[in-house]
């Protein structure tokens, strides 16, 4: 209940008579009427992070896995850009670009304001910090995406200079120099912790896990060694994070804020208060609360990339010979046949059943298999639904309904059972906690930076201790199959990982894009369902490595230059 204390502070601000802060940052506010107190100073520092939720800032990251190899999607599921058919004028392009800064000038807006105000100096420095790690978060977004970016600071007064902002595009490394500043000032200014109310604002190891980050993407191992070993071994402050001991946990309403988060963009439901992210609204199918509609999806073969419970590799030919090549074998195997909910046929559903229990257990924490429950509502009430692999299924019968008839794995993580016992009023905002950074995320990063620095053992150390804590078998624990002797053994050890932990959490597509694989898993490949049929093809080119910037932003800026290949 603790992240519904800020929340409500956050509404509570938002719906003030002093600011409305759901205006862009340069609208009409005037810092003679509004950057008065310490409370109107918080109210927009919380107007930053309200812009989080926003779909095309971090409001529906998740979706970013659909162009990679752990998911498939169309229309806000990226379906121009799985496709390759995007420019600099489709919508997806032009809309995080302008969203993007939308939230960087209310940074700047609340940054500079705030830096002229006559309150605590202790507490001032900590809401700019908020507001300059905020920035620094999403210039790092957009630079992953476009590229160099122009630059503006809170010495851009908006009300005056709005249509004079024709900044050139700075280079890549004086993007990241520039939010290494912020994130510099950031850790020097925020609290290890807040006091209890507060609980979700940002603190110094958010600031110096987003920088470990930034040092790891500049290949800069050293650095990001230092921060991201600060992180876990508690080396300048008392962080105490922990890895939960329950890994579904996290991405329920009982896991929010436990002491594996870092930072969490805050969500909250309930009647009167959509201040949530549509987790349902796209990643769940028809059995989720108010009938949602799977624009997200996981890849079958994402599916098939789970290891065995023993860390072997998983391969369905072990079970039913010549399934991976034979599309009537899988059919056969899988696929029931039913009329009005009464089935003709079933396959063997206990052997299915057996094969998904017999591997890592983040495969049923993370994904709907076949023939598994998902606890869904149907008819105004909570339902117990099955994923079956059948044509023409229907949540009404209690079976979970593709909305594109596609027999596809359905997403487990992130989408809410029942109605979350009232907690859920909204599709469209689900009250789940959604993890921009958090533990696991930097130990893995950790063991990525010790590798790329030659420290193997140290790599190894790291990595397993994820793995331990979903009860998988450590690297070089016995097997053979589970050896790695050396750094390009362990690279592919540390991409499987990040893989199946961080899925649906967003972060695979900039893994790929900085690790240049992403040709590797998107060049023509054919997307297929489970039993084998083409669902998508997906289109790239080498362009495709950074988003092109806006057609429009250049017609407004011809400072602006295009990157290369648009």
């Amino acid at each position: 209940m603790k992240k519904i204390t800020l929340l409500y502070i956050s509404a509570c601000l938002a719906l003030s008579s002093c600011y409305k802060l759901d205006t862009v940052p340069y609208s009409q506010v005037s810092g003679n009427t509004f950057w008065q107190t310490e409370e109107q100073a918080l109210a927009g520092v919380l107007g930053i992070y309200n812009d989080l939720k926003k779909e095309n800032t971090f409001g529906i990251q998740f979706a970013y896995d659909d162009l990679t190899d752990v998911g498939l999607g169309y229309d806000v599921g990226f379906g121009d850009v799985i496709a390759g058919t995007f420019t600099d004028r489709t919508g997806t392009v032009t809309n995080r670009w302008k969203s993007g800064y939308d939230l960087i000038q209310r940074a700047n807006h609340a940054i500079g304001n705030i830096q002229n105000m006559e309150i605590d100096a202790e507490k001032k420095n900590i809401m700019i910090s908020e507001a300059k790690f905020l920035r620094a978060l999403m210039y790092f977004q957009l630079s992953n995406l476009f590229g160099g970016l122009p630059i503006y600071d809170e010495q851009v007064d908006l009300n005056k200079d709005f249509a004079e902002l024709k900044n050139p595009r700075s280079s890549l490394a004086d993007v990241q120099k520039f939010i290494l500043e912020d994130l510099n000032f950031a850790i020097q200014n925020l609290p290890v912790k807040y006091e209890d109310k507060y609980l979700g604002r940002i603190t110094k190891g958010a600031a110096v896990a987003l920088r470990g980050k930034v040092y790891l993407y500049q290949k800069n191992w050293t650095n990001a060694i230092q921060d991201f070993e600060d992180i876990v071994y508690n080396k300048s402050a008392d962080y105490n994070y922990s890895l939960s001991a329950d890994y579904s946990s996290l991405f329920k309403m009982e896991g929010d804020n436990s002491a594996e988060s870092i930072f969490s963009i805050q969500n909250m439901g309930g009647t009167g208060f959509p201040y949530g992210m549509p987790m349902a609204f796209y990643m769940g199918s028809r059995s989720t609360f108010g009938s949602c509609w799977n624009n997200v999806m996981p890849s079958t073969r994402f599916a098939d990339s789970y290891e065995n419970k023993d860390g072997s590799p998983f391969n369905w030919d072990d079970y039913y010979p010549n399934y991976n090549t034979d599309n009537e074998v899988k059919k056969v195997a899988m696929m029931a046949t039913h009329t009005n909910g009464t089935y003709t046929h079933l396959p063997d559903t206990a052997k299915i059943r057996e094969i998904y229990a017999n591997r890592d257990p983040r495969m049923n924490q993370t994904l709907v298999v076949p023939y598994s429950d998902y606890l869904g509502w149907n008819a105004n009430q909570e339902r117990n639904m099955k994923l079956i692999l059948a044509t023409g299924v229907n949540e009404n019968f209690g079976q979970i309904r593709n909305n594109r008839g596609w027999l596809t794995y359905m997403w487990r993580k992130f989408v809410p059972e029942g109605n979350l016992k009232g907690a859920l009023t909204d599709r469209a905002h689900t009250p789940i906690n959604f993890p921009i950074i958090r533990l696991a995320d930097v130990l893995l990063m950790l063991s990525e930076a010790y590798n790329e620095n030659g420290e193997l053992n140290k790599a190894i150390t790291e990595l397993n201790k994820v793995r331990a804590r979903s009860n998988m078998p450590g690297i070089n624990s016995g097997s053979a199959f589970l050896t790695v002797v050396n750094k390009q053994d362990m690279q592919i050890r540390i991409s499987h990982e990040r893989k199946v932990e961080l899925a649906a959490e967003g972060h695979r597509y900039f893994d790929l894009k900085r690790w240049n694989q992403l040709s590797e898993v998107s060049n023509n490949f054919i997307e297929k369902s489970i039993v084998g049929d083409n669902l998508l093809t997906r289109g790239y080119q080498s362009r495709h490595a950074l988003w092109p910037i806006p057609g429009a932003e250049i017609e407004m800026n011809p400072n602006l230059t295009q990157n290369q290949g648009w």
